[in-house]
């Protein structure tokens, strides 16, 4: 199981490569087509299937967060599976100095927490100086899990790609732009670094090594 969140933990990739390496530490793998234009698309396929077939809900943890915390998969799914949303992700407060940096997605939510936007630039941005102390409570840094029904999910993929999304290049935006509402979970736990750059995969599978090691 994936943190006590889900029954099933299945990876989804195209590369076979990866494939036989999830295979060989005996996780279950599909080998999907090469030409999703997102994750999203790529579990959409997994989740078609009929094996999988009598679940009821779909949390999607992505390949480059794979330090996300149980906070952020309970929080995104709980969203869902307690029917306030049909999709559901999870965002963390982070300080200020994330808004330079455009590896880090912020999410700007309404009061119901609902997602208004996710993006790569600063947002909010600070206009006026006198206004630090109320950015320092408003930046939220999204993390990268997404819960789904299963027919909300099929209503995101049946969508084309939306302008926003290929600018910013964050799959997310495609279903907020054509209005579908997603939940996001504000959780306490720090966030940790997604792998964005070969300086983070270095990080990474240190973290990862440090990790096994522990559990011996």
């Amino acid at each position: 199981m994936a943190l006590g969140a889900a029954d099933r933990c299945v990876i989804a990739t195209d590369h076979p490569e990866v494939a036989a390496a999830a295979r060989l530490a005996g996780a279950e793998c599909v080998l999907t087509a090469e030409h999703h234009p997102s994750g999203t698309d790529r579990v959409a396929e997994v989740v078609a299937r009929p094996e999988f077939a009598s679940y009821n809900f779909v949390l999607n943890v992505q390949g480059d967060e794979p330090f996300v915390s149980e906070a952020a998969l309970h929080g995104a799914l709980a969203l869902v599976a307690q029917g306030r949303f049909t999709l559901g992700t999870a965002a963390a407060r982070a300080d200020p100095s994330v808004l330079d940096s455009p590896h880090v997605v912020k999410v700007i939510c309404a009061d119901d927490g609902r997602a208004l936007y996710f993006s790569r630039a600063p947002v909010p941005f600070l206009r006026d100086a006198g206004d630090a102390e109320l950015l320092r409570g408003a930046v939220k840094r999204h993390l990268g899990v997404y819960a789904y029904t299963p027919a909300a999910l099929g209503q995101w993929v049946a969508l084309p790609a939306h302008p926003l999304e290929r600018i910013e290049r964050l799959e997310q935006l495609r279903p907020l732009a054509a209005g579908l509402d997603m939940g996001v979970a504000l959780v306490d736990a720090a966030p940790s670094d997604g792998i964005d750059t070969e300086d983070d995969l270095a990080r990474a599978n240190a973290r990862w090594a440090d990790l096994l090691a522990d559990s011996r």
